[in-house]
């Protein structure tokens, strides 16, 4: 998931052509079968300020402040991370000023962060303003408010950091399109292979300790896969080993660092990774070891980046960046997620998964094919509903260019050119005046003609479901990949079983999930 987001965007690759606006090889068909039927906008009251030319909404002051200086950021931070949680940091100064518009500072501020002041926006007809890169900039606004060290990537800038307007982003851009469309016809065959590992693993520990944890067996499946299906090497071969996910996770840590919360106490927290930088210097040979065996396993890749302009050195970061930061990323944290929300939807959805997977794969000769897929409509709005719930990619950010007004539901706001906007995505994608019962999980939300009409709404990719990554937008290079790995593994669990049963934690990157049954295929 290329973005400004966090913790992660998930993947920089996809199955389109980065020449054309939809391509012959998109993954994802719209039309899904049921319906749910989208909830009007509440009209609102005709004042003042034209809305494109449809309705007049009153022009109002941004609310809000951002207090003294250094103290201002730092209660903020405070009560974002410990006195009231994300979530409620948020609920809270929307009640305050009756507004999802609203003035704010946003972590990490002092001492990481030199301007830790923004715009938030808290709904889901303001939020895609961040897409718009006529009206915002991206650059080095990937974590937000402030950039870890070059140091932590080779001393380059990752194409993550540009904005479309740089010119080395399209180039970068166009050799992530080449890199997943020189490797499509591998992603089924060795998803398939690692996550049969994976559930062979959870079925043995099930067995014989009672549970199992996912995420362990996922972060070694989901490297082994992005490896073997990009690259043609298998990590366990190689003198990585099983090393990378520990590695990857280290290294990601120094860069995130200032923006999560680990569950240490508060005051070691705050002084350990919210006030100062972890240095690089101590995940250097960490980060060697991933670099070299990037640098082995991609040297047909780094043929086509010298076609392209680009160095081998420098094509070998980005490489090492959008396959363990962004894809590896996006899987450690939304596979866990959407896990949970499927467990919790219960038996009935389970039944009728299995059964609607089953039946599409014995109708396409009991071998799994897009074609099958595309059969699976229940199937498909599962995954998109998970996606619209709890997004991987929950915070953006985006400078404006110009001075630009942004339009909620029911007001209109005016931004100066060079302040900073930023969009708890979550809030955007269960905004009531949008989706029905928002804040449940509706495994169809998104099938029929109605239900399409809703994708719209789905941001997760850094832009909205409905349209395609190009090499002139931020929105994820690998949205239609994600897609289809995440609907891979939904289809993987119910080829298999019939229902299972998990307990739910918490991480500083999402669930934690641990599986305590799994019921094996009984039809």
């Amino acid at each position: 998931m290329a973005s400004s987001s966090l913790p992660f965007t998930s993947l920089h690759l996809q199955f389109v052509s980065p020449n054309t606006k939809s391509s012959t090889t998109r993954l994802s068909s719209r039309r899904i079968r049921a319906s749910v039927s989208e909830k009007p906008p509440v009209p609102a009251p005709a004042v003042a300020v034209p809305a494109k030319g449809e309705t007049k909404l009153p022009l109002k002051k941004i609310p809000g402040n951002y207090g003294v200086p250094i103290v201002g950021p730092f209660k903020d931070r405070l009560d974002y991370f410990y006195n009231q949680g994300r979530d409620e940091f948020f609920k809270s100064k929307i009640q305050k000023y009756n507004s999802t518009v609203f003035r704010t500072n946003m972590p990490p501020g002092p001492f990481i962060s030199q301007d830790p002041k923004v715009v938030a926006l808290l709904d889901g007809k303001s939020f895609p303003v961040l897409f718009d890169v006529t009206k915002v900039e991206k650059k080095d606004l990937f974590t937000g408010t402030y950039m870890p060290s070059t140091d932590l990537t080779g001393g380059y800038r990752i194409l993550s950091y540009l904005d479309p307007s740089e010119p080395k982003h399209a180039r970068l851009k166009q050799l992530l399109f080449f890199l997943l469309k020189s490797r499509r016809d591998h992603v089924i065959p060795e998803f398939q292979a690692s996550y049969s590992e994976l559930f062979e693993t959870l079925e043995k520990e099930v067995a014989e300790k009672g549970k199992s944890s996912f995420q362990t067996a996922n972060d070694q499946a989901g490297f082994n896969f992005l490896c073997r299906a990009f690259f043609g090497s298998n990590p366990p071969d190689t003198k990585l080993g099983t090393d990378g996910p520990s590695l990857i996770s280290k290294w990601v840590l120094f860069q995130l660092g200032p923006v999560l919360k680990l569950g240490l106490p508060k005051y070691v927290e705050e002084l350990l990774i919210h006030t100062f930088p972890l240095p690089p210097a101590l995940v250097k040979k960490d980060y060697q070891r991933l670099y070299d065996f990037f640098y082995e396993s991609s040297g047909s890749i780094q043929d086509e980046a010298e076609k392209l302009g680009i160095s081998r050195e420098e094509a070998c970061h980005n490489l090492l960046f959008a396959t363990c930061f962004n894809s590896f990323g996006g899987m450690k944290i939304f596979f866990p997620n959407m896990l949970k929300w499927i467990g919790r939807a219960g038996i009935k959805l389970h039944n009728r998964l299995a059964t609607e997977i089953r039946s599409a794969i014995r109708s396409n000769g009991g071998k799994l094919t897009m074609a099958a897929m595309e059969q699976m409509p229940l199937m498909k709005s599962v995954v998109y509903e998970a996606l619209r719930i709890e997004p991987p990619v929950p915070l953006q950010y985006g400078r404006a260019k110009k001075d630009i007004v942004i339009e909620t539901h029911d007001a209109v706001f005016q931004v100066k050119q060079g302040e900073m906007l930023f969009g708890f995505q979550p809030f955007a994608t269960k905004d009531p005046k949008i989706f029905e019962r928002a804040e449940e999980f509706v495994g169809e939300r998104f099938m029929g003609e109605e239900g399409e009409k809703l994708l719209k709404h789905v941001l997760w990719s850094n832009g909205p479901e409905t349209q395609q990554p190009t090499l002139g937008n931020k929105q994820c290079a690998g949205k239609d990949f994600v897609v289809l790995m995440s609907r891979l593994l939904v289809v993987e669990l119910f080829r298999r079983y019939d229902s299972f049963d998990i307990e739910v934690g918490k991480s500083a990157l999402g669930a934690a999930v641990t599986v305590t049954s799994l019921k094996r295929a009984s039809f």
